[in-house]
């Protein structure tokens, strides 16, 4: 039986424009879009907006996810959970908005992530 694993990704920002004014890093692609990344992986994710997330992988690489539309409070919140019954976490997966309220996380929306894609960030 597979364990169903939840995570929660509490984030912090650089530079992002979104409506909190900052500014998205330009970001190059630096190879193919890629549909699961690996749970064990992942170290780090920064919310850049409401639609684009970096994922921060061991060995040092970026990937982008830009999401196929955009999802409300994202940017704002900057946190969101998933679930997955894998070891990874996937294109296909859905990924919900963690909001403050009265002093407790509650459930946001929900939105479907988009592909991988390894970048190479633009240093400031």
């Amino acid at each position: 039986m597979k364990q169903l694993l939840i995570a929660t990704a509490l984030l912090s920002v650089a530079a992002i424009a979104d409506a909190k004014g900052r500014d998205i890093p330009e970001a190059t692609p630096s190879g193919d879009a890629v549909n699961c990344l690996y749970l064990p992986q992942i170290r780090e994710t920064r919310v850049r907006s409401d639609n684009v997330i970096d994922f921060y992988t061991t060995g040092g690489k970026v990937y982008r996810n830009t999401l196929p539309g955009s999802c409300p409070s994202l940017g704002f919140e900057e946190r969101f959970s998933y679930a997955t019954s894998l070891s990874q976490l996937c294109s296909v997966d859905i990924i919900t908005v963690l909001q403050t309220a009265g002093g407790s996380l509650q459930r946001g929306a929900s939105c479907g992530l988009g592909k991988f894609q390894p970048v190479q960030l633009a240093k400031k």
